[in-house]
């Protein structure tokens, strides 16, 4: 689909694939939050969310599936790990995982 719209639209290069109602500039923060209210409404989603909520979901599913966690802070523009670290959550699906080191002990 992103590449049909690339083709319709033809995006510079090194610019905004969609870009806001000036050439050359981004789509607005107003915009998005207005598109995403609509896309609820229309799927009939009454739980409150918000742009930041989509965000924060792209990021645990990426931790979820493993992804590094520095990779992570890059996608997002964090300039500190700790950033990265304290707005992610670990599931609990993950912490089912984790193996004791004691578990190992031949105690007997």
């Amino acid at each position: 689909m992103l590449r049909e719209y690339a083709s319709d639209y033809k995006p510079a290069k090194n610019g905004y694939l969609f870009e806001g109602s000036a050439a050359g500039m981004p789509y607005s923060t107003r915009s998005l939050q207005e598109v995403l209210q609509a896309a609820k409404i229309k799927a009939g989603i009454m739980k409150p969310g918000s742009i930041h909520s989509l965000r924060h979901s792209f990021a645990t599913h990426l931790i979820e599936r493993g992804t590094d966690v520095t990779m992570i802070q890059k996608l997002l523009g964090h300039n500190d790990l700790k950033t990265t670290l304290r707005y992610l959550h670990t599931s609990n699906k993950d912490l089912i995982k984790i193996i004791s080191p004691l578990d190992n002990l031949k105690l007997m």
